[in-house]
């Protein structure tokens, strides 16, 4: 059975049921909670520190919402606070909880470093940093700007990854690494798209207004890619790594270099059969692009 895929028995078609949010839900947790409790046999020195994030609550989002209070609180911004602002924002709004499940289920299938959802729930600061920012966009939707930026203060000084709280993010999203990542206020990120560490979704500095990248479900972003501007970047492309890329990206195409241009050409670009960003396949292209030779 695939890694974190639910499993189903039914009697007959008619008595099939197809799963639900809930179910997702309550089997994740379960598979989490089953991870820690091992984790905390095998390594005692663990135990207690496992007990605290997850063992001792009741649900992920409890759990979630304490493991972001502690890690971004301060002197002056307590983790009681926090930890209450996170809880009444997973906890009354689905659309997070299902984000917060599809973006550890891209985790844990996309990345071959991830052992766990456990793992991913308490150390992958992509993960972390991605779940607290959809927090604060969802208190910069609600008018209440300055404590969204402070959230995206602290955000920054604890993960190394700067993202507007106005920018707008899918689910089932996997940002790798995650170290100087850096998304502009009017940018937009589909669903199922992977993101790796120092990439930037920036303006040009010549604009005002909707001024940052656009992109699509589905798509790859390489590490050290810089893509600037109102541009879209189409559905199942693929951006290599370190290109800086000025245009729009047609869709299931791949851009690359400095400045990027598309493998098989302007007018005949060479066509993905694959989604990049569940596939996370980096260098397939390099064969067609260059015929440079080490």
């Amino acid at each position: 059975m695939p890694v974190g895929k639910l499993r189903f028995s039914c009697q007959s078609p008619a008595t099939a049921m197809e799963p639900t949010a809930n179910d997702d839900e309550t089997w994740l947790w379960a598979q989490i909670k089953a991870e820690a409790r091992r984790d905390a046999e095998s390594e005692p020195a663990l135990a207690s520190y496992l007990y605290s994030t997850i063992l001792s609550h009741s649900s992920l989002e409890r759990s979630l919402s304490f493991h972001l209070g502690n890690k971004l609180c301060s002197s002056t911004l307590l983790s009681t606070l926090l930890y209450d602002l996170f809880l009444n924002a997973f906890s009354t709004d689905p659309t997070l909880r299902s984000a917060a499940i599809a973006d550890l289920r891209a985790t844990r299938e996309r990345d071959p470093a991830c052992v766990s959802f456990s793992h991913c729930l308490l150390n992958y600061k992509g993960f972390l940093s991605c779940q607290a920012h959809r927090v604060a966009h969802k208190l910069w939707t609600q008018s209440r700007r300055p404590l969204a930026l402070a959230l995206q203060s602290r955000i920054s000084d604890v993960f190394a990854i700067d993202i507007h709280p106005a920018a707008r993010i899918g689910k089932g999203i996997m940002l790798d690494h995650a170290t100087g990542l850096v998304v502009g206020e009017t940018a937009v990120i589909g669903n199922n798209v992977s993101i790796l560490h120092h990439v930037t979704l920036g303006g040009t500095g010549k604009m005002c207004g909707d001024r940052h990248p656009k992109i699509g479900d589905g798509v790859l972003i390489g590490a050290g890619a810089t893509i600037l501007g109102n541009v879209k970047i189409g559905e199942g492309a693929k951006i290599g790594a370190g290109s800086v890329v000025l245009i729009d990206v047609p869709p299931r195409t791949t851009a690359v270099g400095n400045p990027a241009r598309l493998v098989g050409g302007k007018e005949k670009p060479s066509q993905l059969e694959d989604i990049p960003g569940e596939s996370m396949d980096h260098t397939s292209f390099i064969s067609e692009w260059s015929d440079y030779i080490i």
